[in-house]
């Protein structure tokens, strides 16, 4: 089906403007980010491990930069809403990879990416310098297509407890700060749960915060009461998927019986009528 960049971009711009909270709970192929539309959620936020697990890879940029654009464009052609992907940390260690990167995701048909600072190759974060290049490379080959489109720049220093906690916060909002200055929209801190540092991240990074949600995270009304702008689920949908799938292989191995396969479970029908639509 057709789709209008711009008014998708800005429509998502729009989304992060601060008044209610964007949940995003992420698709990792066509038939996840159709159901998600479906349940009417504005925006559908793609999930890098769930595309990488679904096609064979492990996570951590091992999957090809082709094969996740290309999951990119299935999804973003099945749905009417504006998309953003997650492209871990661009597919390459310098700024013109990552404008390459970006370059690829708007020609698939999304109007956002998530771009993080950790080095897939040597471990850690990019060095802070190296990292804000690579977030003004980003920008700068979006903004030259004339296309709106959100940017949100992570840190990984609390989800994978980089340096020493006691100083990890004011390492987080430096580092999200100068990607804030460098043109990022949105800034992504995954691996935080606890009221007082997504307070403290509220207030001080100095633009839209984006947390990961799941079990040990506040739920999304005391977030949106926090200032949280935005909230995305990763891959925790694709892997409960996997549990459901779990469960199934272990009742048939036991009791022999379907329950699990048929709980909750849309059936034949609505499925077709799901992607049997018109452009």
């Amino acid at each position: 089906m057709a789709i209008d960049p711009r008014a998708h971009g800005a429509a998502l711009r729009a989304l992060h403007g601060g008044k209610r909270i964007l949940v995003l709970p992420n698709a990792w192929d066509a038939a996840s980010a159709r159901l998600i539309e479906q349940a009417g959620f504005p925006a559908i936020a793609t999930s890098s491990a769930g595309v990488a697990f679904a096609l064979g890879y492990p996570d951590g940029e091992r999957i090809p930069r082709s094969e996740m654009v290309a999951a990119v464009v299935r999804i973003a052609t099945c749905v009417r809403i504006p998309v953003t992907a997650d492209m871990e940390a661009g597919y390459g260690p310098g700024p013109d990879d990552v404008a390459a990167t970006v370059r690829d995701v708007i020609a698939a048909g999304a109007v956002g990416m998530n771009l993080e600072d950790g080095d897939p190759v040597r471990g850690g974060v990019f060095a802070l310098e190296v990292a804000v290049e690579r977030v003004r490379a980003a920008r700068a080959a979006a903004d030259a297509t004339g296309i709106p489109f959100v940017l949100n720049a992570r840190t990984d220093l609390f989800l994978d407890q980089i340096g020493e906690p006691e100083t990890r916060l004011e390492r987080a909002v430096e580092r999200l700060r100068a990607y804030r200055a460098a043109g990022a929209d949105c800034l992504f801190a995954p691996g935080v749960s606890d009221i007082p540092t997504i307070t403290a991240l509220v207030r001080d990074v100095g633009g839209p915060l984006n947390i990961l949600g799941g079990a040990a995270a506040p739920p999304i009304p005391e977030l949106q009461r926090l200032g949280v702008a935005r909230v995305s689920l990763g891959s925790g949908p694709m892997r409960a998927s996997l549990g459901v799938l779990r469960r199934i292989t272990e009742e048939l191995k036991t009791a022999g019986t379907y329950r699990t396969v048929t709980e909750g479970a849309p059936n034949h029908r609505e499925l077709n009528q799901l992607f049997d639509r018109k452009p």
